[in-house]
């Protein structure tokens, strides 16, 4: 149930049978609440409830009427219902491109409802702690290059912790099904008859770009998007088909392959004076932005040292951003001279 008032630091008593109340308990936790736990009816005494605000009486313990009587003299008593569901289950949760503030209530929800987090790298929310109180974090970000933790692996604790009980999130950064292997999470967690459950998150292939004044699409310019994965370089036939297509090209993880990628595109047939730019870390405090044409652009970055995560995105739509038009205001021309990197923008810190 909900409280409608403040409980930062208020102390709360929640009684119930072991393996009942952890739900209300990471609640009114994660409310800011000082919150006691009391197992049976004979823990509930004048003593274990001095100076309590709130009272939970869950499942069997709404039945406890001298626990009743105790917490009734101290402060509001409320009810909850036992948990009727089994706790054995995966939530894939999308955190979105960066920072709480765009993670969704869904999310946050779920997060609150952990008792075990498997989190990713990009999955950068702030104080994680605070989000999903008493629930263990498990660290299996893959790096470039550098896989920690094996995806086979990831899936074995997913499957593994919710076929003993728990409720396993495995936070995600962006959203699960754009190229972040929440299909295959999934299929195991079927595989093994785990109940299992998608909430999607803000995806970086859109947010970012918007983050940096770029709309991927605009009206009278670009109605195509597509979002690619540069974790391995363009091959000419893609390419080509790419370049046919037409409209706006994001990607993703592409910050290695950046001097193939545009190369191959150039050959497609892209003018190489198309505008690009890219985006590091993307609505962070740390985010700065890039521009330069598809000839110009990985000279730039690399001499700005931009480094993944970044988003690239490569069309006409680069020349609607702020960052372009003064770029091209200060009369900054494709020379390679220049870097037009880490520039703020309004309400962007770079």
């Amino acid at each position: 149930m909900l409280i409608d008032t403040d409980l930062t630091a208020a102390r709360v008593v929640v009684a119930g049978p072991d393996g009942l109340t952890a739900a209300s308990v990471r609640r009114f936790t994660r409310a800011g609440a000082d919150v006691v736990v009391l197992g049976d009816a004979a823990a509930v005494t004048p003593a274990a409830c001095r100076g309590a605000r709130l009272g939970v009486l869950v499942g069997p313990a709404t039945a406890w009427e001298g626990a009743r009587t105790v917490l009734r003299a101290t402060c509001l008593v409320v009810d909850e219902p036992a948990p009727t569901r089994g706790r054995g289950r995966a939530v894939l949760v999308g955190a979105g491109p960066g920072g709480a503030d765009v993670l969704t209530l869904a999310a946050v929800r779920a997060l609150a409802d952990a008792d075990v987090v498997l989190a990713d790298r990009l999955a950068e929310i702030g104080d994680l702690a605070a989000l999903a109180p008493g629930a263990e974090v498990v660290d299996v970000g893959k790096r470039p290059g550098h896989h920690a933790v094996p995806q086979e692996q990831i899936e074995r604790l997913l499957v593994d912790r919710a076929l003993a009980g728990l409720t396993v999130v495995r936070l995600k950064g962006g959203d699960p099904y754009v190229f972040g292997r929440g299909g295959e999470e999934v299929a195991a967690c079927v595989a093994a008859g785990v109940p299992v459950s998608v909430l999607p998150g803000v995806t970086s292939a859109i947010a970012v770009p918007g983050a940096a004044g770029i709309p991927v699409t605009h009206r009278g310019v670009s109605h195509v998007v597509t979002v690619l994965s540069g974790h391995v370089p363009l091959d000419d036939d893609r390419a080509r088909g790419l370049v046919a297509v037409g409209g706006s090209l994001v990607v993703l993880m592409g910050v290695h392959n950046l001097v193939p990628i545009t190369a191959a595109l150039v050959r497609a047939g892209l003018d190489a004076d198309t505008p690009a730019a890219v985006i590091e870390r993307g609505l962070t405090p740390h985010q700065r932005s890039v521009v330069g044409t598809l000839a110009t652009l990985p000279g730039r970055a690399a001499r700005a040292g931009i480094a993944s995560p970044a988003v690239v995105v490569i069309g006409e739509v680069v020349a609607q951003a702020e960052v372009w038009a003064r770029r091209v205001d200060e009369g900054v021309a494709d020379a390679d001279a220049h870097a037009d990197a880490a520039r703020p923008l309004a309400g962007v810190t770079s």
